[in-house]
């Protein structure tokens, strides 16, 4: 977090989980941004990530792990589509720098 801090970069995260959920995740991984709830997913659907997806077989709808990079003014500079945690903070930051948001 001290890097995008020092970037001047505002993270959140969002999900169709519940608020009393991520309350519980936040405090267990002591996250220090605001997890924000769509438990309608309509934000998400209208952000185009909420995606066919596969386990085992089966096939379901589901929230497709994305970041979104948006400029002061809310402009969207960038997008991460089908995210993997492992690394993808450097990427972001990496992008941010790149992108002098």
């Amino acid at each position: 977090m001290p890097a995008f801090e020092a970037l001047n970069c505002a993270v959140a995260g969002i999900s169709p989980d519940s608020p009393e959920s991520h309350r519980k995740f936040a405090e267990k991984l002591e996250i220090a941004f605001p997890l924000l709830s769509d438990p309608d997913h309509g934000f998400i659907e209208a952000c185009g990530f909420w995606a066919a997806k596969k386990m085992y077989g089966k096939e379901y709808m589901g929230v497709e792990r994305s970041t979104v990079i948006a400029d002061p003014g809310g402009k969207v500079v960038k997008i991460f589509r089908k995210v993997k945690v492992a690394g993808h903070a450097e990427k972001v930051l990496e992008a941010l720098k790149e992108t002098a948001v």
